[in-house]
């Protein structure tokens, strides 16, 4: 058994999800599930098939951020994992539908920060142990902080 720390990261202006799930049918449901939450959705999805042909299968309303997921799939070489690149459009937004889709048994993470995807490699294949998402706590915020996270969550619109 071998343990790799597989870095990825996405372009400004971009997020990235990854799960993992268990039937080629979540392609499909998936990329149902985002186009019915956001409008003009742009994003690619990607999904690495655990037995069969065990190809990577991809789809998206863009196909350049297909073929980026796609990448970042074979990468991480484990089976039944899936990665979506949303551009323009945020985790918050598409989250709780992908979490309904039958066939999803987890989320690793959904964030536009530089994550390292723990993966274990045995003979038969791969399995993602976890992610580190972004970095490490530097302290805690204070009261000018405070403000600030108040003003730009509504700024942004996600608060009044």
């Amino acid at each position: 058994m071998e343990l790799q720390k597989i870095p990825v990261s996405v372009e400004s202006g971009r997020n990235i999800i990854i799960g993992q799930t268990h039937f080629i049918k979540s392609v499909e449901d998936i990329y149902e599930a985002l186009v019915n939450s956001v409008p003009n959705i742009k994003f690619g999805l990607a999904f690495s098939e655990a037995s069969g042909p065990c190809l990577v299968r991809l789809d998206g309303t863009d196909e350049t951020l297909a073929q980026i997921a796609s990448d970042i799939v074979l990468e991480l070489g484990c089976g039944h994992i899936f990665v979506i690149i949303l551009e323009g459009a945020y985790p918050i937004n598409v989250l709780n539908a992908i979490k309904n889709v039958p066939e999803v048994c987890k989320i690793y993470c959904a964030t536009a920060n530089p994550v390292e995807v723990i993966v274990c490699k045995t003979e038969q294949g791969g399995a993602v142990i976890g992610v580190v998402d972004g970095f490490a706590p530097k302290g805690k915020e204070s009261d000018e902080e405070k403000k600030k996270r108040h003003e730009f969550l509504r700024k942004i619109g996600y608060k009044r």
